[in-house]
């Protein structure tokens, strides 16, 4: 113990204390990516643009006698202008190559006009069967945008009637016909990019919501249809309709377009809320019989002028109209299984592009001929300026809707 005294007075005399320096940090090294030519380069930026990374560096080793600065450039502006990736996602590439020898090391830098999220959204469609898939799922909740990558060609028209019709053949499962915008990424080229916005007039979430009561009421509405024979079922469908559906005449002259934002324009407005115009009566009688797996279509044209829609059955191997919205004006007689030759009086529509209905059955043969006892003389009513006027629609505002 003595000892210790002496040894720190030793050691004190001939030491030299030195204070402690942590070593630098030093980064692990990572692996680089290497390229060797234009087609590499290209390719490995668009990796890294379809990760929506910001920053990055690779090493480019040249053949002798490239222009590497040149051919970085090249790439970078077919990148922003060509290249459909490219031209939908990204504001600007900037590289930045150095010298090293025997190669070049190469820093990018990437800035973005679409984000992460949006990117990896984009649905490559190889078929226009796929890409119709994918729509109508996208449509069907209701997202407010789909973006398509394919080598299909397609106008900003053909892909609005597309959306049309897919509405039309889904009166159940899509609520409402949204607004759309599209735009193309290049303008020009084999292979681009599609962006469809879609606008509604109420969230997500509710339209969901609103989804759900109307999927609810079409089953219910559909169990409940009775008859022994498909004209028999198929008129108890359009007599359910017609007793629990009120048609809103303001409204229907309000409506100047086919697919309008009004829930009377749907099958929900007609099955749900109780209120519809020709077009939410056209919509929810589809709607029922897809549920019990009759074929029916959606007609859009005008009635005396005015926008309007109706539906096409199929029966025993004909086709007739059913305008289930005139059979609550003006009686069930007056629109229930009608040849194109009963409509072409009050009615327009593309009969170039629509099946003829020229089937012979009628509603009397379905329910048999009316009791003359119970028929009621027009002259002898109580109140005869009671009786519904027939033509409704008639009205001055709507000529340019039968111009068009």
């Amino acid at each position: 113990m003595t000892g210790c005294t002496n040894l720190l007075e030793y050691t004190s005399e001939r030491t030299t204390i030195t204070p402690h320096q942590a070593p630098p940090y030093e980064r692990p090294p990572t692996e680089l990516i290497s390229v060797s030519n234009y087609e590499e380069f290209m390719t490995t930026i668009l990796e890294h643009i379809m990760i929506h990374e910001t920053e990055f560096r690779l090493i480019y080793y040249p053949y002798e006698g490239e222009d590497v600065q040149a051919e970085v450039l090249r790439a970078s502006n077919e990148i922003l202008t060509e290249h459909p990736v490219g031209v939908y996602a990204v504001t600007s590439i900037i590289p930045d190559a150095a010298r090293i020898v025997t190669h070049f090391e190469i820093d990018v830098i990437i800035e973005y006009k679409r984000t992460k999220e949006q990117i990896e959204s984009i649905v490559n469609a190889a078929t226009s069967r796929y890409m119709t898939t994918q729509l109508s799922a996208i449509m069907s909740e209701y997202r407010e945008e789909a973006v398509f990558r394919t080598r299909l060609q397609f106008t900003e028209e053909e892909i609005t009637d597309s959306i049309r019709d897919i509405y039309y053949q889904n009166p159940r499962r899509i609520l409402m016909m949204p607004r759309v915008a599209i735009e193309i990424f290049p303008e020009e080229g084999p292979d681009r990019i599609y962006e469809i916005k879609f606008g509604y007039i109420d969230d997500q979430s509710i339209l969901l919501g609103y989804g759900e009561d109307l999927e609810l009421h079409v089953r219910e509405e559909a169990r409940q249809a009775t008859g022994n024979t498909d004209s028999e079922i198929i008129l108890s469908l359009a007599r359910r309709l017609i007793d629990s559906t009120q048609f809103d005449e303001n409204i229907a002259g309000s409506i100047h377009v086919h697919g309008a934002q009004n829930y009377a324009a749907t099958a929900f407005g007609a099955l749900v809320r109780g209120i519809a115009v020709g077009e939410g009566f056209a919509m929810a009688f589809k709607a029922l019989c897809d549920e019990l797996r009759f074929d029916s279509r959606i007609v859009l044209g005008y009635y005396n002028g005015m926008v309007h829609a109706w539906n096409i059955v199929f029966l025993y191997g004909e086709y007739y109209h059913i305008d289930i919205a005139m059979c609550v004006v003006n009686g069930i007689e007056t629109a229930f299984l009608k040849t194109d030759a009963d409509f072409e009086e009050m009615y327009v529509w593309d009969r170039e592009n629509t099946v003829r209905c020229e089937g012979s059955l009628t509603l009397e043969d379905i329910v048999g001929p009316a009791d003359p006892d119970e028929t009621e003389d027009p002259d002898e009513t109580d109140n005869p300026d009671e009786t519904q006027d027939p033509d409704i629609f008639n009205n001055e505002q709507n000529n340019e809707e039968d111009n068009d």
